[in-house]
């Protein structure tokens, strides 16, 4: 699964450089995030960035905090992400900011057995020195 192509993205404010660009950040999340690619989907993040997640009772405050909370989901049940799907894309750029939206189908493989789930996310990129890194993101059960 990957996200769909660009072309399929609804967009306001990005008729720029600066809009793919944010766009192909996220992008680059949303691969790494279905592949598995830990390291390289952490490496999208500021090191600041918040989250926020339905299935925890708080919001993480750092990356490191999500880094943590994926090692313990790792180490009690072997899990990983096996595959991902982004549709219903939305991106808005505000400046330095760009605010992504969009349903996302997820695969995972945990205690032995595949699971598939569905949720909406909002991911907030920021462009800091020429790249953009996303510094909050907010996963959702839909309505």
């Amino acid at each position: 699964m990957s996200p769909e192509s660009p072309d399929d993205v609804r967009t306001a404010g990005v008729d720029s450089p600066a809009a793919a660009d944010a766009l192909a950040a996220v992008d680059r999340i949303i691969a790494d995030f279905g592949a598995n690619r830990v390291d390289a989907y952490f490496a999208g993040f500021a090191p600041e960035a918040t989250f926020l997640f339905h299935a925890e009772p708080a919001r993480l405050e750092s990356r490191a905090e999500y880094e943590g909370l994926w090692a313990s989901w790792v180490a009690a049940s072997g899990f990983e992400v096996r595959g991902c799907r982004s549709t219903n894309r939305r991106l808005q750029v505000f400046g330095d900011i760009a605010v992504f939206s969009h349903d996302v189908d997820t695969t995972v493989h945990a205690d032995g057995e595949l699971s598939d789930s569905h949720e909406r996310e909002t991911i907030v990129m920021q462009l800091r020195d020429g790249a953009w890194v996303c510094v909050h993101e907010h996963l959702s059960l839909p309505s």
